[in-house]
C-alpha cells in the first residue's frame, strides 16, 4: 500500500473482557423490516436452518422478499425459512397459523391483522397477539427445530392450518400422518430456487384431529386419510380449548428427507420446553454477539452496533442433518465429512465485507463455507455464485467465491484444501459464459458481447487478481502470471477523456455517455458505482487518473454531483452522497480510498457521515437492503474503525471508530485489541499478519486495448473511421515515447485474412467491413486486438418515429430499427427498443413509390422483465404520408405467460400494393396481469428490425 502507516494487529490476553453482558438484549429484530431493508424480525439462533418469522407479503413484490414488511397489519402466518435482505423472493416454507371455531383454507380467511403495539421481537424470539381471535403467539427455536407455543383466550375449537401453497409455487407436497400428534411433510417448490426441497416433521403437544382438507389429488381426499399429496394441498388440524390453555407445536426441518427431519428432532428438541429452547436461543447469541465487545453508552449506538452483527449471523444457513447428510448440488444426498455444509451465499454482496469479518471473528465458518464451495464445485460443476437451497440461481455476477477462498489463504486460515480449491477457482474462471469468452479473448467484455458488460469486466478481473493471490501462495508462476494478466482488464474500460469506466461497443466507446445513467451496462448501478472498482491495484488506478490529486478530484466530484441518477429506475441505488450510493454494494469501499491519496480525514467525514445518517434504531433504519449481512457488516467494521477495501490481502483501512474500544474475541481463547482511541491522521491501514513478510511475484503489464471509432455501426454510401489508442493520451498509461498502432480492413466473411498495417489517421470505408487494430508500445508490448464491424445498409430507407423510447433502450435510435442489423434473445445488449405506456408507431420512407411484397417487424418478449409481444401489429401504406390505407393486421399468439425469452417476427404478405410510405402500429398490451409480479404496472414493447421488400 502505498503511503501508509501499519498499525500491528496485536493478539492479547484481555483478562477484563467479560462475557457476563446480556449483549442480546441491544439487538432489535425490527431494524430494516420497514423501507427498503427486506429484514424479518422472527426467531432463529446463529446460522440456523430455521427461521420461523411472520408473513405479512405473499405477492412476491420487492419490499416484500423476507416475507414481512413494517407497514403491513396483516399475517397470513408463520413460516420456518425466510430471506435476510435479499433482493428477490423466495421462502416462507411449511407455514402454520393458528385459527378457532370453524377452519378455513382461504388465505383470506385464515390470515390475521395485528397491531405492532402487541409485537415483539428480540435475538431468538417472536411474539404477537392475533387480533381476529386473541391469539397469542410465541415463536423461538434451535438451529434445526422452531417451536410454536400459541395461547388460546377462549374457549373453542381451535385450528392450526397447514398451507403448503403459501407464496411460491409448489411442485409437489405431501402429508403423511403418522399419528394423532405426528406428521410428516414434503414441500417441493419453485421461485428464485428453481428446485427445492424442505422435508419437515411436525408434532402438536396435544392430540390433534384433521378437519378440513384440499388438494388437487386424482381422488378427492378425505379427513381420514393418512396420505395426501398434490401440488395444490392445504388441511387444518383442531382440537378443542379451554380459555387460556396453551398448545405447543415444534416443527423439525432437514433437506434430505423424513429420516433426517425426525433424527433432527430427537437430537435438538425432544419435548416442549419453550422457556428452555427461548433461553438457549439467546445463550447462543449471546455467545457469538460477545465475540466483539464496545465500550459504549449510548444505548442506540448499541442497538444498532448489536443488531448489525445480528443480521450478518443470520446466514449462511446451516444447510445439512445433524448427521452430516445434506443435498448436494447435482441432488443428490451426500455426508459432510469434518466440516459444516452451508447455503445461502449472496456472494457479490458479502465478499466485500461479511466474509472479511467472518475471518475475524469466525475461522472454522469460514473454512466451512470454503469446503461447502468446494463440494458445490464438485457436485456441480462450478463454485457458487447466489447459491440458495442446493440451487445455484446464478443471480448477480463474477465468481466471488475466489475472493473468500484467497482472502481466508492471505490470512493463513486453515482447514480446507488449498489446492483444491485453487482447481475450483480455476476451473470457475476458465468457463465460456457469461461473457467469459470474450473476456478471455479480448480482454474485455463489451455491449455486443454480454449485458452489464462494465461490473462483469471489472469483476472479473478483480476475481482474477484474488486467483492470482492464490496461485502465488501455492508457487503456481504460470498461473499467477496469466491472471494477473486477465487482473489489468480494467485498464481497456477506462475512457482517458473522461476518467470514467466507460461501456465499449463494437470497438469504440458507446455514445451517448452518462456516467450518472443507470443502464444494462452496469450491475444495478451506472458508471459513478463502478469507475473506482479496482480493489486489486489501487496505486494503478490513481496513476492511470493521473496521480494523487487529479484522484481525490474525482473522489471529490462523485462525492460532490447531484444526488440523482438518470435512466432506468433501480430501486437498488439508494443512501446517495453525491453519486456514492451506501444502499448497494459496488459504492461500499469508495470512501476508504482517500486513504490512498494521504486523506484520511476525508475518509472520516464521509464514513462517519454514513454511520450517523444511514443506520438508524428503527425499522426503516436500514438505507438499502441488507443483502444477507453486507449492509450490516460494513456498519460492524467502520463503525469500529476498520474496513477491508481488498480482500485477498491482510490489510484492513482504518478511520476513526466511533466507539472508545474494541475487543475482538478471535475464537482461539485469547482477544484481539483494536483501540484506536489515540487515532492519528497518518495511520490508514492495519495488517493483520504483520509479522509474515510475503514477496510480490513479477508480472507483465498490459498494453490497453485501442478503440475504434465511426459515426455508427451502420452507414449508407462511406463512413469515416478513426483509431485512438489510450497510450496517445498524456497520462499514466502512456507507457513509451512512441506508441504504434496496426490495424486491417476485412471483407465480413474473410475476417482473419489481410495482414495489419500502421495505422496513419482516419480513413474511409466504402462497403460493409471487419476493422481490426491493436496497439504497440515500443517496448514490445501489444495489446489484445480489438475487432469492430460496420454494415453498409442495404437501402436508403428512413424512418420517423410516432412513439418516444424509453432513455435506456434506444438501440442507437430511430435508424437502428431499419439498418439490417438484428438483436438477440440476450436484450440487455441494448439492440432493442423499448415503449412503455404507449403503442408504437413509425413511419417508414422508401423514397420512391415502389412495389412492397412483404413488411415484418421483429418484436421480443420477457414477461419476467415486463416485455410483452404487443396484443395486436396493423401495417399501413401511403403515398403522401398523410392518407394511409389499412393493409394488414396480425395479432398476437404468444402466450403473456411464457416466461422464456421469445423473439417473434410480425410478417405480412401484400398483394398488388405500392406505396411509397409504410406505417407500422404495435398495441402495448397494457397494464400488467394480477398473476404478474409487476401487477398493474405498464408493459413494455421492444421492437428492433422493420424490414420491407
Amino acid at each position: 500500500m502505498k503511503k501508509l502507516s501499519l498499525l500491528a494487529f496485536s493478539l492479547l490476553s484481555v483478562l477484563s473482557y467479560s462475557q457476563s453482558a446480556d449483549l442480546a438484549s441491544y439487538v432489535n429484530p425490527f431494524i430494516g423490516t420497514g423501507g427498503h431493508g427486506h429484514t424479518f424480525p422472527g426467531a432463529t439462533v446463529p446460522f440456523g436452518m430455521v427461521q420461523l418469522s411472520p408473513d405479512t407479503r405473499i405477492d412476491g413484490s420487492w419490499d416484500g422478499c423476507s416475507g414481512y414488511h413494517y407497514s403491513d397489519n396483516v399475517i397470513y402466518g408463520f413460516s420456518h425459512t425466510h430471506l435476510n435482505g435479499t433482493g428477490v423472493s423466495d421462502y416462507g416454507d411449511i407455514m402454520l397459523m393458528p385459527t378457532m371455531s370453524e377452519p378455513s383454507l382461504d388465505k383470506k380467511d385464515y390470515s390475521s391483522p395485528f397491531f405492532h403495539m402487541n409485537e415483539k421481537a428480540t435475538a431468538g424470539y417472536y411474539a404477537v397477539e392475533l387480533n381476529d381471535d386473541n391469539i397469542n403467539v410465541e415463536l423461538t427455536s434451535t438451529t434445526r427445530v422452531g417451536l410454536h407455543q400459541y395461547t388460546f383466550s377462549k374457549s373453542g375449537q381451535a385450528n392450526i392450518i397447514l398451507d403448503l401453497n403459501h407464496r411460491d409455487q409448489l411442485i409437489m407436497g405431501e402429508v403423511r400422518v403418522i399419528d394423532n400428534k405426528t406428521i410428516e411433510v414434503l414441500r417441493r417448490s419453485s421461485a428464485w430456487a428453481r428446485d427445492q426441497y424442505v422435508y419437515a416433521r411436525i408434532e402438536f403437544s396435544s392430540p390433534m384431529n384433521i378437519t378440513k382438507v384440499n388438494n388437487n389429488a386424482f381422488a378427492p381426499a378425505k379427513v381420514t386419510d393418512k396420505f395426501f399429496a398434490g401440488s395444490l394441498l392445504a388441511m387444518s388440524f383442531s382440537k378443542n380449548v379451554k380459555a387460556g390453555e396453551k398448545l405447543l407445536v415444534k416443527v423439525a426441518l432437514s433437506p434430505t428427507g423424513y429420516e433426517g427431519a425426525a433424527k433432527n428432532m430427537k437430537a435438538e428438541m425432544p419435548g416442549f420446553d419453550f422457556k428452555k429452547t427461548k433461553k438457549d436461543a439467546e445463550a447462543l447469541w449471546n455467545k457469538e454477539l460477545h465475540k466483539i465487545e464496545i465500550t459504549e453508552k449510548d444505548n442506540d449506538k448499541l442497538a444498532v452496533f448489536y443488531t448489525a452483527l445480528y443480521h450478518t449471523m443470520m446466514q449462511p444457513n446451516i444447510a445439512m442433518d445433524v448427521d452430516g447428510m445434506y443435498r448436494g448440488r447435482d441432488n443428490e444426498l451426500h455426508k459432510a465429512e469434518g466440516f459444516d455444509y452451508y447455503t445461502v451465499f449472496s456472494l457479490w454482496d458479502t465478499f466485500r465485507a461479511a466474509h472479511p469479518l467472518y475471518t475475524l471473528i469466525d475461522k472454522k465458518r469460514t473454512s466451512d463455507f470454503i469446503n461447502t464451495f468446494i463440494k458445490q464445485y464438485e457436485q456441480g460443476g462450478r463454485l457458487p455464485v447466489w447459491e440458495l437451497a442446493s440451487n445455484e440461481t446464478d443471480c448477480m455476477i463474477g465468481y466471488h467465491s475466489v475472493s473468500v477462498m484467497a482472502d481466508a489463504m492471505a490470512k493463513g486460515i486453515k482447514g480446507f484444501d488449498y489446492e483444491k480449491a485453487f482447481e475450483a477457482a480455476k476451473h470457475s474462471a476458465m468457463l465460456d459464459h457469461l461473457g467469459l469468452k470474450a473476456y478471455k479473448a479480448n480482454g474485455y467484455i463489451s455491449i455486443d458481447d454480454e449485458h452489464e458488460s462494465v461490473s462483469k469486466t471489472l469483476e472479473y478481473a478483480y476475481d482474477d487478481w484474488c486467483i492470482a493471490q492464490m496461485a502465488s501462495i501455492l508457487g503456481h508462476t504460470k498461473d499467477y502470471e496469466y491472471f494477473m494478466t486477465r487482473s489489468q482488464s480494467w485498464k481497456n474500460l477506462l475512457d482517458p477523456e473522461t476518467k470514467n469506466m466507460r461501456p465499449r461497443k463494437n470497438g469504440g466507446w458507446d455514445k451517448p455517455f452518462d456516467p450518472r445513467e443507470v443502464n444494462n451496462n452496469y450491475t444495478e448501478g451506472n458508471s459513478w458505482h463502478y469507475t473506482f472498482f479496482v480493489p486489486q491495484d489501487i496505486e494503478g488506478m490513481i496513476e492511470a487518473f493521473g496521480g494523487e490529486k487529479a484522484f481525490e478530484a474525482k473522489l471529490d466530484e462523485m462525492f460532490n454531483a447531484p444526488s440523482a441518477t438518470t435512466g432506468r429506475e433501480q430501486v437498488d441505488v439508494t443512501g446517495l452522497v453525491g453519486q456514492y450510493a451506501q444502499g448497494n454494494e459496488p459504492s461500499h469501499h469508495m470512501a476508504y480510498l482517500y486513504n490512498y491519496v494521504g486523506k484520511p480525514e476525508k475518509t472520516k467525514e464521509k464514513v462517519h457521515y454514513i454511520l450517523n445518517e444511514f443506520y438508524k434504531n428503527t425499522p426503516d433504519g436500514l438505507i438499502g437492503n441488507e443483502d444477507c449481512g453486507q449492509m450490516s457488516a460494513w456498519y460492524v467494521l467502520s463503525s469500529m474503525g476498520m474496513y477491508q477495501v481488498t480482500p485477498g490481502t491482510t490489510y484492513f483501512n482504518t478511520v476513526e471508530p466511533f466507539f472508545k474500544k474494541t475487543h475482538i474475541n478471535t475464537g482461539n481463547g485469547a482477544s484481539g485489541i483494536i483501540d484506536l482511541s489515540s487515532y492519528k491522521d497518518d495511520i490508514a491501514a492495519f495488517d493483520i499478519n504483520n509479522d509474515v513478510v510475503s514477496e510480490q511475484l513479477a508480472y507483465k503489464e498490459i498494453v490497453p486495448v485501442p478503440a475504434i471509432e465511426a459515426e455508427s455501426k451502420s452507414f449508407e454510401d462511406k463512413m469515416t473511421v478513426n483509431i485512438i489508442s489510450h497510450l496517445d493520451k498524456e497520462d499514466s498509461l502512456r507507457r513509451a515515447p512512441e506508441t504504434i498502432l496496426f490495424y486491417k480492413v476485412s471483407n465480413p466473411h474473410e475476417k482473419d485474412k489481410g495482414s495489419y498495417e500502421i495505422y496513419k489517421g482516419p480513413f474511409s470505408i466504402k462497403e460493409s467491413s471487419i476493422i481490426q487494430a491493436y496497439a504497440a508500445d515500443g517496448l514490445g508490448g501489444m495489446s489484445k486486438p480489438v475487432t469492430a464491424t460496420f454494415i453498409k445498409k442495404p437501402n436508403n430507407y428512413t424512418i420517423k418515429l410516432n412513439s418516444r423510447y424509453n432513455r435506456a433502450y434506444h438501440a442507437g435510435g430511430a435508424a437502428g430499427l431499419i439498418d439490417g442489423i438484428t438483436g438477440t434473445e440476450n436484450w440487455r445488449k441494448g439492440d432493442w427498443q423499448g415503449y412503455q405506456s404507449q403503442d408504437f408507431e413509425a413511419i417508414i420512407d422508401l423514397q420512391k413509390k415502389k412495389k412492397v411484397n412483404e413488411v415484418s417487424a421483429r418484436f421480443l418478449q420477457d414477461s419476467r422483465a415486463w416485455i410483452l409481444m404487443p396484443a395486436k401489429v396493423e401495417y399501413y401504406v401511403s403515398d403522401d404520408n398523410v392518407n394511409f390505407i389499412l393493409a394488414h393486421t396480425i395479432e398476437n399468439t404468444i402466450d403473456p405467460k411464457e416466461n422464456e425469452s421469445i423473439i417473434k417476427s410480425f410478417d405480412a404478405t401484400l398483394i398488388n400494393v405500392k406505396a411509397r410510405y409504410i406505417k407500422v402500429k404495435a398495441y402495448n398490451f397494457g397494464k400488467l396481469p394480477e398473476w404478474h409480479q409487476g401487477f398493474g404496472s405498464d408493459a413494455f414493447i421492444f421492437i428492433d428490425e422493420i424490414t420491407v421488400k
